[in-house]
């Protein structure tokens, strides 16, 4: 064995570079420099009042309906003519047989929640369990309006 030959059983962590704009904000951890960082400094009154009004957006980037609407409901959606494709009559049409027959995906990891939609027309009797109904799907598929 000599010294070149040998290897590091892990990997060199070699840090991120910090402060080179971006990622960190502002100014990125190197501090106020110029205008602010002058003594006497002050913002002038009604520069100081608008900036005051201004209210704070939080949650308002990219992701916001996922930030600022984190309760929301979020349903996958199956047309009738999907289901007219994909099922015999007398099937039971529920989130996990259509999560087995490929039609809808996992989200999170978990069954999704399911809304059939009235797109297309279903000429077979099935059985509809632990799904939404649009109101158009309700009626193609003969139920009650206040089911």
């Amino acid at each position: 064995m000599q010294l070149h030959t040998l290897t590091s059983a892990t990997k060199r962590h070699i840090p991120e570079p910090v402060g080179r704009g971006g990622k960190r904000g502002k100014t990125s951890g190197r501090g106020g420099k110029g205008q602010t960082a002058r003594a006497g400094h002050k913002i002038r009154p009604e520069v100081r009042d608008q900036i005051k009004k201004i209210p704070k957006r939080r949650g308002h980037g990219k992701n916001r309906a996922h930030t600022v609407r984190s309760e929301r409901l979020v349903y996958a959606g199956v047309n009738l003519a999907t289901l007219e494709a994909h099922y015999k009559a007398g099937e039971t049409v529920s989130p996990a047989s259509l999560l087995a027959k490929g039609l809808v995906r996992r989200t999170k990891g978990r069954v999704p929640k399911v809304k059939i939609l009235g797109t297309g027309t279903l000429s077979q009797k099935l059985v509809v369990k632990n799904c939404t109904l649009s109101a158009s799907a309700r009626v193609a598929l003969g139920l009650k309006e206040n089911a």
